[in-house]
């Protein structure tokens, strides 16, 4: 990697000087992109020997650089020229740069017979020092007269090309040169930054599978979220995270991941380091769904995507715990009415217990019961075995559950009528709960029935009336 960044710096080294020169050197040919770095330090434009410029169709299209006198700089570009016997008129296009604003003086000028060629002038700058003037010159040798621009004591003025000059493409190749550089050297750098990043993939991934063969209680079906963002937030973020001052946060974290069952796929740690990957991860989400949908969302929401990609762990990881919420206390009547059954039958409660992993079918309950007969094999009594139950799952029917169970097996009691009883009283309390769903969704139905399905009903019963009385039909 080192050697890669060192090659990169030199390449920069001897690339940015040819660039650098190329921007010293050479200018655009279209007018609109000429600007002040490319006036001042360019090489090529020739100083005029003479303040004064006949004005004829040749002019057309060529384009002037100067200077005025309280040192601004501008360009020129001639439009067009009408010259006869009876006016003379010069369309321009000029810019004055000077300070943080620019000047644009007047666009055309004309002297005519008509007021015996007096001498008109527009103003380069907008204190006067400096002034372009179009007026009529005559030869007394060859008895002629010809109109010609002349520019006022102290201005420099030089020809950048003419349309006829060969130098123009030149120019314009050099630009194009210019131009494509920024580009090139962008490309070189991403090129050598995913090639870095290839060669430590490789060897980040090799890590991530002996960690995953070492730790064979790891569940291989993750969250999509994590997913996608596990292999960054693990490998840039979680060392930010593994200090010894963050002891409030893992435990505060660890129980939330237990309540919703990540635990074996992520720790306090890794969490906290997803909450920082997503202060970067939000505004890169929030630009990618802008540029697909081809939105206009103001950019200046970004930093506060920032802020939301922050929290949206914790907003995600309260879904997860509500949902499983919800699916052990489904089960729940069921899996206490099985184990009464078991050990009614006369089964040990953990043999009621595997009994029931094997019967009942999958969910999040099950995965509970299995944890609970793995931490008693390895020599967890009953009683901390359901404590920890109850803690990792942090409901309030579980919690009585556990804290049943453990009175019942410090006294001796039978489970068999304690767990019918439980289950029964489960059964009413789901009934409870969704006769409470049921009351509540009459209420929350009025908000759309307001503000969708009454607006639709009253318009289709009054826009025929309004219709016909709009038309004026009896």
């Amino acid at each position: 990697m080192t050697s890669y960044i060192y090659n990169f710096f030199i390449f920069l080294g001897l690339i940015l000087p040819v660039a650098t020169s190329w921007a010293q050197v050479s200018c655009p040919a279209e007018f609109s992109q000429i600007n002040i770095p490319c006036i001042v330090g360019s090489e090529k434009v020739k100083l005029l020997d003479k303040a004064s410029i006949g004005l004829n169709a040749e002019l057309t299209n060529d384009i002037f650089f100067y200077k005025t006198a309280n040192g601004m700089v501008g360009k020129l570009k001639v439009i067009s020229t009408v010259a006869n016997k009876m006016a003379c008129t010069l369309y321009l296009d000029a810019v004055t740069y000077g300070g943080d604003k620019s000047f644009s003086p007047n666009s055309s000028i004309t002297i005519n017979r008509s007021n015996n060629w007096m001498i008109e002038r527009i103003f380069l700058d907008k204190e006067g020092t400096s002034a372009l003037e179009l007026i009529r010159k005559e030869d007394q040798k060859s008895k002629t007269a010809a109109c010609v621009v002349q520019f006022s004591a102290g201005v420099k003025v030089g020809r950048y090309f003419d349309q006829k000059s060969d130098e123009v493409e030149v120019w314009k190749e050099n630009y194009d040169l210019l131009k494509w550089s920024p580009a090139l050297l962008i490309f070189i750098a991403i090129f050598i930054i995913v090639r870095v990043f290839m060669e430590e993939q490789d060897k980040f991934k090799t890590q991530e599978a002996l960690e995953d063969a070492e730790n064979s209680a790891k569940v291989k079906k993750q969250p999509l979220f994590i997913k996608i963002t596990r292999p960054f937030y693990k490998r840039y973020f979680l060392p930010m995270t593994q200090g010894k001052n963050k002891q409030k946060y893992r435990t505060k974290y660890r129980q939330k991941l237990a309540n919703a069952g990540l635990l074996k796929e992520m720790t306090p740690e890794e969490f906290m380091a997803l909450k920082f990957f997503m202060i970067l991860g939000g505004p890169f989400a929030f630009l990618i769904v802008r540029f697909i949908m081809e939105e206009t969302w103001p950019l200046s929401i970004t930093p506060v995507m920032g802020l939301v990609g922050y929290f949206y762990p914790n907003i995600w990881l309260s879904g997860l715990i509500n949902n499983r919420a919800e699916e052990i206390l489904r089960a729940m009547p069921f899996i206490v009415d099985m184990l009464a059954l078991s050990v009614e039958a006369g089964l040990d409660f953990m043999a009621a217990i595997q009994r029931v992993i094997e019967k009942a079918p999958a969910g999040a309950l099950n995965e509970e019961f299995e944890t609970l007969i793995r931490e008693t094999k390895i020599g967890s009594s009953r009683a901390e075995g359901l404590r920890q139950l109850g803690w990792r799952v942090n409901i309030i029917e579980v919690n009585s559950f556990c804290a049943t169970l453990i009175a019942a097996d410090s006294v001796g009691a039978s489970i068999g009528p304690l767990l019918k009883q439980l289950s029964s009283e489960l059964r009413v309390k789901r009934s409870a709960r969704a006769e409470q769903a049921g009351a509540t969704a009459a209420t929350k139905i009025l908000i759309p029935m307001i503000f969708f399905i009454l607006p639709a009903v009253l318009v289709a019963i009054f826009a025929p009336m309004v219709l016909k009385m709009m038309s004026g039909s009896p």
